[in-house]
């Protein structure tokens, strides 16, 4: 699910949906380009909300083995953006509710 070229995709993990939950904390993977400023238009563009603080974590690639052989491959670093949104107001990705 790409929502375009800033975000790429939600970050869906129990952490993710915790923080999401319980501080009004969003995570997505982001552009590796992309900055904070453009992060926080994106968002407040495409979901209708007031972005409060947006903080960005580059991820690094993890070495992968090929199956069959003894060989490993380094897979791609990403870049991961918190985003805290105004209290009251929620993004409907996934959350704890809706299970």
């Amino acid at each position: 699910m790409q929502l375009n070229n800033v975000l790429l995709k939600p970050v869906i993990t129990e952490k993710s949906v915790i923080l999401g939950d319980t501080y009004n904390r969003y995570v997505f993977k982001v552009g590796i380009d992309v900055t904070k400023g453009q992060i926080e238009d994106e968002v407040e563009r495409s979901f209708k909300v007031d972005v409060l603080n947006v903080k960005t974590i580059l991820m690094p690639g993890k070495k992968r083995r090929i199956p069959g052989t003894f060989k490993f491959r380094k897979t791609k670093g990403w870049k991961k953006a918190i985003v805290k949104i105004k209290d009251g107001q929620k993004i409907d990705i996934v959350s704890k509710e809706s299970k």
